[in-house]
């Protein structure tokens, strides 16, 4: 009998989202810090096949067989491009019907979890900002919720960013009441633990702070002779979701702003400019919009580079060590270059940035909002850390152990809510 605790880790989307693919390897390595040789189920939402088989050919984890410490799985969810293709088969129409009218519909996209559910120590909800209205309502994850409880089971909701849902009051009045009977919320930032703590929660809330801050960077193979990185340079990360709150979701105006944000602060500060894309998913990829913001700069600056998509979370988190100092958009790209203790401009639309940014310094000077993206404003915020380059890297290098050691509590705290009497 395989005593070993097994952990699913569930609601997360594809390795192609290196934020996603950080938080499972941070998750790893804090629950193998904190039990004894865990497993791993790691059931994600995939955008198509090809994303799921490549996910489970590229795994790099050091241990990875088919029985081995984690294993993936995709969720089931229906796709325009499956009903299209399907419309023939009766099981097509009713999936239809069930997708949009029947909430048990819902329970059908985390079916391959089930025949694991019995004999898992616990469901751990990942994702980093699923339970928010920043991409419409969380209906499927609170869904998960219901089903792991359902079975009886510890279902903890794993350093995450909540809420907040005061935009919608009535859904504000459900989530507190959904929220209070998670087994645990392992909150990443103390804007999150402040707003629960407005709508009544404080019970089941644990205070860490995101598994992506204990990823370790690792060298790309052979990347100085493919991608050498210049001294001095400033990284940027600007991605195509900014639109949405920089312009109104005008994407062709924010493809011109960005444009004009990235020339301006290479020919102003007149160093090698590298440009870092950290989600490439089919609808919101920053490649290929930073491809696009560069195609607009007349007689481009050859110190500007445009970083392929073709770099592991770990990897990426190396190239981005390499800046002397890093803007970005995406919430885990700027943990990479925070956890790696270079100045880091935060481009904050969010609960999760400003958050982040409090608990490091204590303040959220390092943010930036929307409204404020412009070429001027933003060059000069990167020259002002620069000029503060001294200053900040040595309260990076005060805070993030302290920051990295509360990621690692939540291991410990997980197990002992769960009892456990396991061995490091």
């Amino acid at each position: 009998m395989d005593d070993r605790p097994l952990f699913i880790l569930a609601g997360n989307r594809s390795y192609v989202n290196r934020g996603c693919e950080a938080i499972v390897r941070g998750t790893v390595k804090i629950l193998k810090e904190s039990f004894k040789d865990p497993q791993f189920i790691c059931i994600s939402h995939f955008q198509n096949e090809n994303q799921f088989r490549k996910q489970c050919e590229e795994e790099n984890e050091d241990t990875i067989t088919h029985l081995a410490s984690i294993t993936h799985l995709p969720s089931w969810g229906l796709t325009k491009k499956g009903a299209i293709r399907s419309f023939w088969k009766p099981e097509t129409w009713q999936a239809v019907y069930q997708y949009f009218f029947d909430r048990d519909a819902f329970f059908e996209v985390y079916r391959d979890m089930l025949p694991f559910l019995d004999t898992a120590s616990a469901v751990l909800s990942i994702g980093g900002d699923n339970y928010s209205l920043d991409y419409g309502v969380p209906a499927s994850y609170t869904a998960l919720d219901d089903l792991v409880l359902a079975h009886d089971k510890p279902l903890a909701i794993w350093g995450a960013s909540v809420g907040p849902f005061s935009a919608s009051p009535e859904y504000e009045r459900y989530m507190s009441d959904h929220l209070r009977k998670v087994t645990g919320i392992f909150a990443r930032e103390s804007a999150t633990i402040k707003y629960l703590e407005n709508i009544g929660i404080t019970r089941n809330v644990y205070p860490v702070a995101d598994p992506a801050f204990v990823m370790e960077p690792v060298e790309p193979a052979g990347i100085e002779e493919s991608l050498p990185i210049e001294k001095g340079a400033i990284g940027l990360n600007l991605s195509p979701l900014m639109a949405n709150y920089v312009s109104r979701g005008d994407i062709v105006e924010w493809t011109r702003i960005a444009a004009s944000i990235i020339s301006a602060v290479a020919r102003t500060t007149e160093m090698p400019v590298y440009l870092i894309p950290h989600v490439t998913f089919l609808d919101s990829d920053d490649f290929i919009f930073l491809q696009k913001a560069v195609s607009q700069i007349p007689d481009t600056n050859r110190n500007i580079m445009v970083v392929p998509p073709v770099y592991n979370a770990a990897e990426t988190k190396w190239i981005i060590s390499r800046m002397a100092v890093f803007a970005g958009a995406r919430t885990h790209a700027t943990i990479a270059s925070l956890s790696s203790g270079v100045p880091t401009l935060s481009f904050a639309y969010s609960i999760k940035a400003r958050g982040i940014n409090q608990d490091i310094f204590g303040h959220t000077r390092y943010c930036m909002e929307p409204e404020d993206l412009d070429a001027k404003t933003v060059t000069d915020r990167i020259l002002s850390l620069m000029d503060g380059t001294a200053v900040i890297k040595r309260d990076l290098h005060e805070r993030i152990p302290e920051i990295q050691c509360s990621a690692r509590y939540a291991g410990l705290e997980l197990k002992r809510i769960l009892g456990k009497n396991t061995s490091t």
